[in-house]
């Protein structure tokens, strides 16, 4: 759910008041941005009514303890209260509201009208651009440029790391221009690297993550690699239908199988368990259990070994694997 669905939801449950209260602070674009949303809010369902507020509350504690003592001190308190984990979250989500991101106006352009006016641009500019894009509009841009773009591109976001506040307010500026559209860049982005390129290629159609897996090849080969190693996380797996799991499971060493599921989650561990023999199932349990500590690193590798039958698997067309949030599914 986007930020600006979960606002009108939240300016719903407040009430006219409150709600006018709030958008007389607002910018007129974001104005008119919430008011079309909440228009199109039409029934909300009592789970993600709940999820939005509970967000909302988490977000103003964490806000309250910034302002009492700074990053660090909200931070802390958080961890003490919810966990690590969950403060991490909440904490990204804060720092994300107290700046402005680059390119945040290019959420509300259509991402056909965003590629007529990077294709002719140079690509360590369309990459900066596409660094600071949603994987799905990212994604539309990147197959509408020519083959040798692509691969260009996507090696360039693949390696970039950080950008200069004084590069990025350059081509925001230009595209200010183009676009007609005011934003600023207030500090230094950490950009592109490695999952900000797996996710576009995943929200790509099979034949543009072909071509620019090929030109990465071609260029690198080790991070060709690296990227297809990202490409399908070991946690994927719940999200495979039944019969492809019993396919992979077949093609899979137990022990790279109990090695690889030391430390999973439930869901995972159960997806596997679910689709085995029940005597299988205990004996896997069993080979775990004996295991005893294992170190992360041959965690990593064994769970590569099940992640490249998977691939293989896929390419043979034996399995198939959901692409990005679509419905589609490709062999």
């Amino acid at each position: 759910m986007t930020g600006l669905r979960k606002a009108a939801i939240l300016l719903v449950q407040l009430g006219r008041d409150h709600s006018a209260q709030i958008m007389r602070s607002l910018r007129d674009a974001e104005v008119e941005a919430l008011t079309a949303e909440i228009a199109r809010v039409e029934s909300i369902d009592v789970d993600t009514l709940d999820d939005v507020l509970e967000e909302f509350q988490q977000l103003a504690k964490a806000r309250k303890y910034y302002v009492q003592g700074g990053v660090n001190f909200a931070e802390e308190v958080l961890i003490a209260t919810m966990g690590a984990d969950r403060a991490h979250e909440v904490m990204q989500r804060l720092t994300a509201s107290l700046v402005e991101m680059p390119f945040e106006f290019l959420r509300q352009v259509d991402a056909k009208l965003i590629l007529s006016y990077l294709q002719d641009e140079h690509p360590q500019t369309i990459t900066l651009v596409m660094a600071h894009m949603p994987p799905e509009q990212a994604a539309i841009v990147l197959s509408g440029l020519p083959g040798d773009v692509q691969a260009e591109v996507a090696h360039r976001l693949a390696i970039m790391d950080r950008t200069s506040p004084e590069i990025v307010k350059q081509v925001e500026s230009h595209l200010e221009r183009r676009l007609s559209t005011l934003v600023q860049a207030n500090d230094f982005a950490q950009v592109g690297g490695l999952q900000p390129l797996v996710a576009i290629i995943n929200q790509s159609d099979r034949t543009t993550e072909r071509m620019i897996l090929e030109g990465l090849e071609k260029r690198d080969v080790e991070l060709a690699e690296q990227v297809r190693a990202h490409m399908f996380m070991f946690e994927d797996i719940v999200g495979l239908d039944d019969r492809a799991v019993q396919i992979v499971l077949r093609k899979v060493d137990s022990k790279d199988l109990a090695v690889a599921l030391k430390g999973v989650r439930d869901d995972v561990r159960e997806k596997i368990t679910r689709n085995m023999s029940e005597r299988a199932a205990l004996a896997l349990a069993d080979e775990i259990s004996i295991l005893g500590p294992v170190r992360l690193k041959q965690v990593e590798e064994s769970q590569a070994v099940v992640i490249r039958q998977i691939r293989t698997l896929e390419e043979a067309g034996e399995i198939v694997v959901s692409r990005g949030n679509s419905d589609e599914f490709v062999a």
